[in-house]
């Protein structure tokens, strides 16, 4: 491949939290969207994940979604955005007004499925409506995030049970699991919406989890659970290990709802089960409950199959990123990764991640220009 056959010169893959704060500091820093730069998105519309959640979500009931950077210029802000509508509705909203006036001509649906590295930077393979394409550039953003690689743990018997497994990813309705015995597994905020929105739905709630639930006093997420959070997310990262889960290290923010919920008695999480039968789970005490419904709120794994090609995956499970690059492959950048997980930093990740690309971006040119003969 030649200078000649380069597409463009930096491809985003994604366009949720992370993936829309790189573009915006690339944009601010000189590169022209849909010409110097290229953003693609597997969704079929805005929103990045949020636009796959579930009807009856309300921002008021989830972590805070911060405002993308130079939201303000928009006149919007998810912090006084309509608590009444469905979260994925208005986070889907809000991203396309964005997206029109920064001008960032996000190429969807764009499913990327394979990236392989070339002498000039980089060949993404990515499908769609309109078939298999691929665009070739010399520094790629991988800001893909989690919601395409949901995480379910194997437990004995989970082939046999007669019911339904589903994952997060998967919930839609309450309304599904009228009148069934539902077990919800899971320690953080959507375990704990999914028994709230079930509570008067299903026939009986069992709650478990796989470690005891930390409700926060305050209802929001405290600074210093928040620091730790970042320091393993990057220890884990550095050293190329599986990322630890965000809410085994922060815990559960109290809110009022949260906190009537508990007093009510519908908050109390029962050990982890030891095993799946047809009809129900069983704890190695004996006990026994039965279930119609498993809900799998356990979870996702960075999603990262279209980078198998590059061979990064570390014998500990992980890849190596420190500061935002892949120690491997220093033209390839990650954003919402570990550290720069949207909820603990995407934003600010973004403006280092465009400086770090325009930087590689000048040392390419440099050197190309250096090269006898170019």
């Amino acid at each position: 491949m030649t200078e000649s056959d380069i597409d463009t010169s930096v491809v985003v893959v994604g366009a949720g939290q992370a993936g829309l704060s790189v573009a915006y500091y690339l944009r601010r820093l000189g590169l022209d969207p849909g010409n110097e730069f290229v953003m693609l998105d597997r969704g079929p519309g805005t929103g990045g994940a949020w636009q796959f959640r579930w009807e009856a979500l309300r921002l008021g009931y989830a972590h805070k979604v911060h405002d993308l950077p130079g939201m303000d210029e928009l006149g919007v802000s998810f912090d006084t955005a309509d608590k009444s509508l469905p979260a994925k509705d208005v986070v889907a909203d809000y991203y396309a007004r964005y997206e029109e006036h920064y001008g960032l001509q996000v190429v969807r649906p764009a499913d990327v499925t394979r990236v392989e590295m070339t002498a000039e930077g980089f060949v993404v393979d990515f499908e769609g409506s309109y078939g298999q394409r691929e665009v070739s550039c010399h520094v790629l953003v991988n800001a893909t995030g989690t919601w395409g690689a949901p995480f379910v743990p194997y437990y004995p018997g989970m082939k046999e049970f007669r019911g339904r497994h589903l994952h997060t990813a998967e919930y839609k309705d309450a309304e599904e699991f009228r009148d069934q015995n539902v077990v919800v597994v899971g320690g953080g905020t959507s375990a704990i919406g999914f028994l709230m929105e079930l509570e008067e739905v299903a026939a009986s709630l069992t709650w478990v989890a796989r470690r005891p639930i930390e409700f926060l006093e305050g209802q929001d997420l405290n600074i210093e659970g928040g620091v730790s959070a970042v320091a393993l997310q990057d220890e884990a990262a550095r050293e190329g290990r599986v990322l630890p889960s965000i809410v085994s290290t922060t815990g559960v923010p109290r809110s009022r709802r949260i906190q009537a919920a508990i007093d009510r008695g519908l908050l109390v999480a029962r050990p982890m089960f030891s095993s799946i039968e047809p009809d129900g789970v069983r704890w190695s005490n004996g006990a026994f409950r039965p279930a119609d419904a498993i809900i799998w709120s356990t979870g996702f794994r960075p999603e990262l199959r279209h980078l198998a090609p590059l061979k990064l995956r570390e014998k500990s499970g992980g890849i190596v990123v420190g500061k935002n690059v892949s120690w491997k492959n220093p033209r390839l950048f990650f954003a919402g990764y570990g550290p720069t997980a949207s909820t603990i930093g995407a934003n600010r990740a973004g403006r280092a991640i465009a400086r770090q690309v325009v930087a590689t971006l000048s040392t390419l040119a440099d050197e190309r220009r250096r090269t006898p003969g170019f």
